[in-house]
């Protein structure tokens, strides 16, 4: 296991409005946090005054409950605390709720039943992007079955449908009189790209995995980045892209993002590569192409057996600060717990090493 002697366990940036990629400015950090969820700053118990418009948004990495995860509940439970104390939490699920159909990818098709809605509900998540390459892992019949199971449930779905009319409309969550849209993209293929009449996920063909770029695709996802901010505050989009199994975002990343930002996106949360990655200043918007695994079972690295939590506070429509809880899941069951110290250190260190702007600055680690 690497160690590092740096304490560095959480980020704390002010965020400004602004339109340029320039700094923002910083607020002063919060204390480390300690190595059990209880660090996680709680919601005000208050409803009056400057308290009543904050919210904290809890975002995690890629979920993925089956195959070799021997208990969804038990992986789970160690961050429930922390992501139900958020006012609202969301995650990328990278398997299916249904095997109606026969598996697309072999041993790498996950396949999961509606038995996930209790543990996913009981973790606290609010929301679920299925923009991914795997929620077409049984194919089409699956894939439905998967949208409506969680449309009838208390998590919202987004990112997929039968349609590409559904898979482009955001999840729309409201919490203390801020609204919230979600919005997700699958990049990396496998999973068919939805259309007109066509089920599937949103979609945009980027390197690494679908070919060059295609500035169609692009352009569908900025049109309803735009739509969504006509009804919502804040705007989230969590795009699946990237290369597996490093720390560098594809160049072609920061272009996607650019387009984002640019069309109202607030916050852009990454998944895919199994590994954490760095975060950039677009414009003000923080841009973190990838949060690595939540709960995978991947214990070939210490890499995909880590990652971060952002946690992204809100006054209003206002980001006013985002901080990374570094984790490490637990060997067997697959279930992330905080970690602090060095180990911390070591997974902040890697989402700095390929960060730009302020985030690539040691400062705002410590």
């Amino acid at each position: 296991m690497r160690h590092l002697s740096v304490l560095a366990v959480a980020l704390a940036l002010g965020l400004s409005a602004c339109t340029s990629d320039a700094e923002p400015a910083a607020e002063p950090p919060p204390p480390s946090p300690s190595p059990t969820p209880t660090s996680t700053p709680a919601e005000p118990a208050s409803d009056d005054g400057a308290n009543q418009r904050r919210t904290t948004l809890v975002v995690v990495g890629d979920i993925m409950l089956v195959r070799g995860v021997p208990d969804p509940a038990r992986a789970l439970a160690p961050m429930t605390p922390l992501l139900r104390r958020a006012s609202l939490t969301v995650g990328n699920l990278e398997s299916t709720l249904s095997t109606r159909g026969a598996p697309t990818q072999g041993g790498d098709s996950f396949g999961g039943s509606p038995a996930l809605l209790g543990p996913l509900a009981r973790a606290g998540f609010d929301a679920l992007s299925l923009a991914n390459n795997h929620v077409g892992d049984y194919g089409e019949r699956a894939l439905l079955d998967t949208v409506a199971t969680l449309g009838r449930s208390r998590i919202e779905p987004f990112g997929a449908g039968p349609d590409v009319a559904t898979a482009a409309r955001p999840a729309i969550v409201q919490r203390r009189g801020t609204t919230f849209a979600f919005l997700g993209f699958n990049a990396i293929g496998e999973t068919p790209q939805a259309g007109p009449g066509q089920p599937g996920a949103l979609s945009v063909r980027m390197p690494p995995r679908t070919g060059p770029l295609v500035r169609a695709d692009l352009l569908r996802v900025a049109r309803a980045v735009r739509e969504a901010k006509r009804e919502a505050d804040v705007v989230v989009v969590l795009p699946h892209w990237g290369e597996q199994y490093t720390h560098a975002p594809e160049p072609v990343q920061r272009t996607v993002a650019r387009e984002l930002v640019a069309a109202g996106a607030d916050l852009v949360v990454g998944g895919h590569p199994h590994w954490v990655q760095g975060v950039d200043s677009m414009g003000g918007v923080p841009v973190a192409h990838s949060l690595g695994n939540f709960v995978f079972d991947m214990d070939f690295a210490d890499q995909t057996m880590e990652g971060v939590v952002l946690e992204a506070t809100f006054r209003g429509a206002d980001l006013v600060r985002v901080r990374f809880v570094p984790y490490r899941m637990d060997p067997g069951t697959f279930a992330p717990r905080v970690v602090d110290g060095a180990d911390g250190a070591e997974i902040l260190a890697d989402v700095r090493s390929t960060s730009t702007g302020p985030y690539a600055r040691a400062a705002f680690y410590d």
